[in-house]
């Protein structure tokens, strides 16, 4: 089949986009809350369930878009449906394994539903093999996940969760190994590219309005400046690698590894945001926050080596970048944890960060000047 090599971002995939600042905002303020200067592990086991489930939706709505998405009436007036459904899901949780997550499971179950419909439609109204072998996995995989979600609803109790969570975590996993179909019919790499793209500056906008209140007239200080460099130079690695060193214009590819390797990103992005605040509360636990906060910056990293698989030919990442990565994260931690303040944790995550971003950015010129 031919393979297109550019798709402009729809207005309607915009929109749509909004109601996930949303959720992210949401979502995040799970972990916000500390139980005895630490997350409790039903809060981070929840906060887990619901972006897996959030932005899995996401990536499923994503892709089909980008292979079948057309100006339709039927696909503008699902997406629509889904945006609906996205705000209710929005406020549908909390921070225990409670009656609260029903509608959860419930409303995430639907969602799960109209997905499988879009793909429904599309197997009815194609003739392509390859197409209708594709509607027919997601079809599958959408349908069991909905079934297990609204088990999960109706059931409720740990029976409900089980079925629920066994439904989640197996859709989730299961699109990874239907390439047999996916790659007869590939997917507009720069269009997934440039979606990935916006939904982590999403997250690193949630980032910003977290680290706001460092900045007002009674809390600025020069702890503010260190922790506005982390966030920086976080996304300025981020841009190097996904705006500079990749190749946009890769042709036969599922996007499969480029979907799963901005999980890590995600997760660390999130975790980054909410260590942020941790490392100046008195109430929270000091080696709790030091960790949540390197585990995030190693979870970013982590992704951003993974994506290195797609960069371009004359711009791989050299081996050393990804040893100074390892070796300057492990001394920024070790030095935090063994100077335990939020002035030092502050200044030595910001050197640490920038740090990184500096060695892969001279990588990148080095290639240039050759």
């Amino acid at each position: 089949m031919k393979n297109e090599l550019l798709k402009k971002v729809s207005m309607i995939e915009l929109f749509y986009d909004l109601v996930f600042v949303y959720m992210i905002s949401q979502v995040t303020g799970l972990i916000h809350h500390l139980q005895n200067g630490v997350i409790s592990p039903s809060a981070l086991s929840i906060f887990t369930l619901v972006v897996i489930v959030s932005i899995n939706s996401w990536m499923v709505q994503t892709v089909f878009n980008n292979r079948y998405g057309k100006s339709q009436w039927s696909n503008v007036i699902l997406s629509f449906v889904d945006m609906a459904i996205v705000l209710y899901m929005s406020n549908a949780f909390s921070d225990t394994f409670d009656r609260h997550l029903i509608g959860f499971f419930i409303a995430a179950g639907l969602l799960s539903l109209t997905l499988a419909i879009q793909y429904l439609l599309v197997f009815v109204q194609t003739k392509n093999e390859y197409d209708r072998n594709i509607a027919m996995a997601f079809m599958r995989i959408l349908f069991f996940r909905t079934a297990c979600l609204l088990a999960g609803g109706v059931l409720a109790g740990r029976w409900g969760t089980t079925i629920a969570l066994f439904g989640i975590i197996t859709s989730w996993i299961i699109p990874a190994f239907i390439g047999k179909h996916t790659q007869k019919h590939p997917i507009i790499f720069s269009h997934l590219l440039e979606r990935l793209t916006a939904l982590i500056i999403i997250m690193f906008g949630e980032t910003i309005v977290g680290i706001s209140k460092y900045f007002t007239q009674n809390t600025f200080s020069i702890q503010s400046i260190m922790i506005f460099i982390i966030v920086v130079s976080l996304f300025f690695t981020y841009i190097v690698e996904f705006d500079h060193l990749i190749e946009e214009q890769r042709t036969h590819e599922t996007g499969n590894l480029l979907i799963y390797l901005h999980y890590f990103i995600l997760f660390g992005l999130s975790l980054v945001t909410v260590a942020l605040d941790f490392i100046h509360e008195s109430e929270a636990n000091a080696i709790f926050s030091i960790t949540c906060l390197y585990v995030g910056i190693a979870l970013f990293y982590i992704g951003i080596v993974i994506a290195s698989y797609y960069n371009k030919t004359t711009l791989k990442l050299e081996n050393y970048v990804v040893v100074a990565f390892i070796v300057v994260t492990l001394m920024g931690y070790f030095t935090s944890m063994c100077f335990a303040t939020f002035s030092i944790i502050a200044g030595v995550t910001a050197l640490t960060t920038l740090i990184n971003a500096v060695v892969i950015t001279l990588s990148l010129v080095r290639r240039y000047e050759r």
